[in-house]
């Protein structure tokens, strides 16, 4: 066999008697041999890499403000500039903005805030721009990029203290592109926070939280007018509206108002301790980090080949292995049965890769026909299960317990559970206590509430409902959810990619095609990868906005996840055919069947 990595082959064995011959040429490698070192070569260099990822809530400040703009808007990055500084020229003479105090930036401020609510267009227009370049970071002023982020986040504190965003938020029809473009530049750059920001800014961040959480200027939650944007840019009625920037402004206002990960996790801990439940055993998002990151599911495409393939009457060579998040908790154990696990290789290496190809007589005379001896190898601990804390709850025990018994006893208990059938015997077992993994959830305290109420509706009252920015939220979009999540899901269907014909699908590239088409290939290279890339940021938009209303509003109160909500869902996306399709296949082939589950004592 060659050493890993393509060295050269290790020497043979000396034979019985025989010296070791010293400095003769190395043997070459027998056919069989090659073979697989190639194949695993040609396997192991694609798939061994981990993939890098990093589960969090978003991506890094930086990268988060360049995802607003695409590679088309660049002649309009001139532009702002350009409004800028013929206006801030004409009031502060041979000065930059850099070199003004704070008294002199504030003037300056409301100075365009007075001139934005001109009736002329233009200058309207202009005005607009001017505080966009602002609120970029006057990256004209600048020499780097750390600079350029400083006075993006210090413009955007200030724009907020002197009421910006309430006056575009009432101008917010007319300059929709301009705007929403300030509009996200000041939440993403509030909502992040730093270690060295000023005591004043953590108190304008939870101000302006409180603003977009509460209906305050307006009578609906800010978020709700972004998911009616969305809406009437499905329907039609507003084809014209950048949906990128909608839906990356729409994802960030609902992890701002609602919070992240850590938030979400701080605020299920609190709530288990206010009803009486015991401690988590654990911080699931800190056991998802450590784990690796999972290669998509098999494309459908790959699917019909292998199909294909096998119909002929010979197999190819393996697909590329994908990289399971959970491969090192599922290693196979190699002394499980050591001649199986022989033959299972000998028949591997003969039937599959370049080898299928060799004829039958040489195939005779390379393998011998005599077993391979295996020396004595130290036995290995892999280790089992999952890498987090199992969770069972008391009724998947005693519908477990009563179908197990009852398929291999034949009888069943009633009304009496099997732990308490066993009390009564006075049979007694500590490692088979059923409380060792059972997780009481806050989503079963609350149906049982739900149940005692609805049984005993006089005497107990109404329920006390906290106003929380999730409730809120959830109260307002109630009326027309199911449309907003069809609306969600029609646009993550349009940027998806798939095979289907989309003839039927909106537009969603209005505002990332240019006026002129590309004449040449450089221009055309270009564009198609601006379009890809405003394509990934909308599914990762949609994404994370749909993960973040589940879990939240779960978190809330599960009966705002209900099943019938869900499965209106699914049934959308299943009559598309595409998006959950590869994740089915793949679930069917790693075979989660609830009949196996159930068919062992």
């Amino acid at each position: 066999m060659e050493a890993a990595g393509g060295a050269a082959p290790a020497p043979g064995r000396a034979r019985p008697g025989q010296p070791q011959p010293q400095g003769p040429p190395q043997p070459q490698p027998k056919s069989r041999e090659l073979f697989r070192s190639q194949r695993k070569e040609s396997e192991g260099s694609v798939d061994c890499p981990n993939l890098e990822f990093e589960y969090g809530d978003a991506d890094g400040h930086g990268a988060e403000l360049a995802e607003l703009y695409s590679y088309t808007e660049e002649p309009e990055l001139s532009t702002n500039r350009r409004c800028f500084e013929e206006d801030f020229h004409a009031q502060a003479q041979g000065r930059r903005w850099l070199e003004l105090d704070g008294a002199q930036h504030k003037a300056y401020v409301m100075r365009l805030l007075d001139a934005l609510e001109v009736v002329n267009r233009d200058k309207r227009l202009k005005v607009a721009r001017a505080i966009l370049y602002l609120a970029q970071g006057v990256f004209g002023d600048c020499d780097n990029d750390g600079d350029v982020l400083h006075w993006s986040r210090h413009n955007s504190f200030l724009l907020y203290r002197l009421g910006t965003f309430t006056a575009l938020l009432e101008l917010l029809n007319m300059e929709i592109e301009v705007l929403l473009s300030v509009m996200y530049l000041m939440v993403e750059n509030i909502r992040v926070e730093q270690e060295e920001d000023p005591p004043e800014w953590k108190t304008y961040r939870e101000t302006f939280r409180m603003e977009l959480s509460f209906p305050v200027h307006t009578d609906e939650p800010f978020a709700l007018l972004l998911f009616t944007m969305v809406t009437k840019f499905c329907s039609g009625h507003a084809p014209h509206f950048p949906m990128k920037k909608v839906l990356l402004l729409l994802w960030k206002v609902l992890l701002f108002t609602l919070g992240g990960f850590e938030a979400l996790q701080a605020m299920k801990v609190r709530r288990r301790e206010e009803l009486g439940l015991p401690p988590l055993p654990e911080d699931s998002i800190q056991v998802m980090r450590s784990m690796r990151a999972a290669s998509p599911p098999t494309y459908s495409i790959e699917l019909v080949e292998q199909q294909q393939q096998q119909k002929r009457g010979h197999r190819s060579r393996r697909p590329l292995v994908k990289q399971d998040s959970l491969d090192i908790y599922n290693e196979r154990d190699p002394f499980k049965n050591d001649e199986a696990g022989v033959d299972e290789e000998e028949n591997d290496d003969v039937d599959s890769g370049i080898e299928g190809e060799l004829d039958l007589m040489e195939r005779d005379a390379i393998i011998p026909t005599v077993p391979a001896q295996h020396p004595p190898i130290e036995r290995v601990s892999f280790p089992k299960g999952l890498p987090w804390a199992p969770k069972v709850r008391q009724k998947d025990i005693e519908h477990f317990l009563e179908a197990s018994r009852n398929k291999f006893i034949g009888f069943t208990l009633g009304q009496k559970t099997f732990w308490s059938f066993l009390q009564e015997l006075g049979w007694e077992n500590g490692e088979l206590s059923p409380s060792e993994h059972k997780y009481v959830s806050i989503s079963d305290v609350q149906i049982k509430n739900e149940e005692e109420l609805e049984k005993c509706p006089m005497s107990l009252g109404e329920e006390e409902v906290q106003e929380t920015p999730c409730e809120v939220l959830y109260r307002a979009m109630l009326y027309n959810l199911p449309q907003y999540m069809i609306a969600l899901l029609k646009i993550l269907l349009a940027a998806a990619p798939t095979s289907k014909a989309k003839t039927d699908s909106i537009n969603i590239l209005a505002d990332v095609l240019p006026e002129e088409m590309p004449v040449t290939v450089l221009q055309s290279m270009k564009l198609g990868i601006d379009v890809n890339r405003h394509k990934e940021i909308i599914v990762k938009s949609i994404s994370a906005t749909l993960l973040l209303l589940l879990k939240h509003f779960k978190l809330n109160h599960i009966y705002q996840v209900s099943v019938e909500k869900r499965l209106t869902i699914a049934k959308l996306v299943l009559k598309q055919g595409v998006l959950i399709d590869p994740l089915l296949k793949d679930i069917s082939r790693k075979g989660f069947h609830e009949e196996e589950q159930i068919a062992f004592p």
